[in-house]
């Protein structure tokens, strides 16, 4: 496992989990860790297994000096589109941070409006251990969000493929429709509605 930078200072790192579903809100997520109290095991959550990212996600919470989760609804993905969406949602969760972060490192190639200096960094959730803390926490939270969407829409499998695009959603989405929770800009989705 690659050994990740630990910025000084107060440093956030921010990624976001859910650009790519064609269904529910995207995630973000806004960490700074305490230099103080590191937790090992930290990478890219898309490399970690479901168990491990649980338990970081725990251990995050525990030991980070502050956190914070956002998120940007389906509404708001289809009226500003997911890239604006994404950064939106970035904004909230830095705002929501007990503590002022004197920067910021944002996962990708783009950086939201922020009060402090921000920097991109592409692969970021694979180099930097505060933004590879904030992937783990997108992802889980909107995890946890997509199983409760599956209690309310149940034949769309989103316990399976957390709203991706795979064949079975894709037969889902031609058998019953768009849900109040799929994302009606995205084209797949908007081609089925065009159908009905």
């Amino acid at each position: 496992m690659p050994e990740l930078i630990v910025p000084e200072g107060l440093v956030c790192g921010v990624d976001e989990a859910g650009r790519g579903p064609l269904a529910g809100p995207v995630v973000a997520a806004a960490v700074i860790l305490d230099p103080a109290r590191p937790i090992l095991g930290l990478n890219d959550s898309k490399k970690l297994s479901e168990r491990r990212r649980a338990a970081l996600a725990v251990e995050i919470r525990e030991k980070a000096l502050a956190w914070a989760v956002a998120e940007a609804s389906v509404e708001e993905i289809d009226r500003l589109n997911i890239l604006h969406a994404s950064l939106l949602a970035m904004q909230r969760a830095v705002a929501g941070l007990a503590v002022a972060p004197e920067r910021a490192l944002i996962d990708g190639n783009r950086c939201p409006r922020l009060p402090m200096p921000a920097e991109a960094v592409v692969k970021g959730d694979g180099k930097i251990a505060s933004i590879a803390a904030a992937s783990i926490l997108a992802k889980t939270v909107r995890d946890a969000g997509m199983l409760v969407l599956h209690e309310q829409y149940p034949h769309y499998g989103f316990d399976r493929h957390m709203g991706y695009p795979t064949p079975a959603h894709f037969a889902a989405l031609e058998a019953h429709g768009a849900s109040p929770v799929h994302r009606r800009s995205f084209a797949p989705v908007a081609r089925q509605l065009s159908l009905l």
